[in-house]
């Protein structure tokens, strides 16, 4: 049976290691990290995640602010808004929430973060500067959430230098998390194939993988005999099903199935997403740190 990576577990104790880093920053410099994310919208699920990044902020030390912005604000005024942010020197990190409302260019708005600021890591620049860095993970890069957290989980299980060398496969090619994690999987030298539903021979190419991360957003779609026996497996996708009149939430991967085969294994959810708002956490953190110490 699978060891059970504890993403709860890890993400607090790197939550822990922020609130130290932020209060060592405030006592050297008198400033505290501040971090604004703006809510466009009504969006419900949205609402709760933006509470818990705010709430989680606090508890490290972080100034975590919400900005709720209208559904029809239009794109000038909230590209106009996010200029002052960018020149607001005590803003250290700019997140917006997505999705965004409909007749909003997501992709031009989140152009229009300052990179320095950028704590998802989506900016085009940061995007540019984690493939072209051989040690994005060693370069102090704001790198995306998501992956990095991926990459942290990974790390606890087979120790920084116990990726070298390992195939690896990442199933899914989105911008947040797909195409970033074979990123990062090729600087801690993995050997990596990015796949995606319609890759041929799909399972066959699973079974190859010494480390499988699937973030193709289809509830259970990796079956057990899918994992190669040994392998360490990182389930990115949350997904919600019906269940005997009820609902649950699930993965990307059938958990069941795969932990008799697997070394190790997150589960869903409990894994990979409190690691993501711990990162958010360490990206913000680190955005101040390279403005008060450059």
């Amino acid at each position: 049976m699978a060891e059970i990576i504890d993403g709860r577990a890890r993400a607090a104790a790197l939550r822990a290691r922020v609130a130290e880093e932020v209060a060592a920053l405030r006592w050297r410099h008198g400033v505290v990290p501040r971090l604004v994310v703006l809510l466009v919208g009504e969006n419900p699920a949205s609402q709760v995640y933006v509470r818990t990044k705010a709430k989680m902020a606090a508890e490290v030390g972080i100034a975590g602010e919400v900005e709720r912005l209208p559904a029809d604000i239009g794109q000038e005024a909230l590209l106009a808004r996010l200029a002052a942010l960018n020149a607001d020197p005590s803003v250290h990190g700019i997140l917006v929430q997505l999705p965004l409302p409909a007749g909003i260019d997501g992709r031009v708005v989140l152009e229009a973060i300052d990179p320095a600021k950028d704590v998802d890591g989506f900016h085009p620049v940061n995007v540019g500067r984690m493939w072209a860095a051989a040690r994005p993970r060693e370069a102090g890069l704001l790198l995306p959430c998501t992956p990095l957290g991926c990459m942290m989980l990974l790390e606890s299980v087979l120790g920084r230098e116990g990726l070298r060398g390992r195939r690896a496969l990442v199933l899914g090619r989105s911008n947040i998390v797909g195409k970033p994690m074979a990123a990062l999987l090729l600087g801690a030298d993995a050997t990596v194939t990015l796949a995606h539903s319609r890759t041929r021979d799909l399972a066959d190419r699973c079974r190859e993988a010494e480390i499988l991360v699937a973030a193709v957003g289809r509830p259970e779609m990796v079956r057990g005999d899918w994992v190669r026996e040994g392998a360490v497996v990182i389930d990115v996708g949350i997904n919600r099903i019906e269940d005997d009149g009820g609902s649950r939430l699930v993965g990307d991967v059938a958990f069941a199935e795969a932990a008799e085969r697997a070394a190790a294994i997150t589960p869903v959810p409990g894994g990979v997403g409190p690691m993501t708002v711990a990162c958010l956490l360490y990206n913000t953190l680190l955005a101040a740190r390279r403005r008060l110490e450059p």
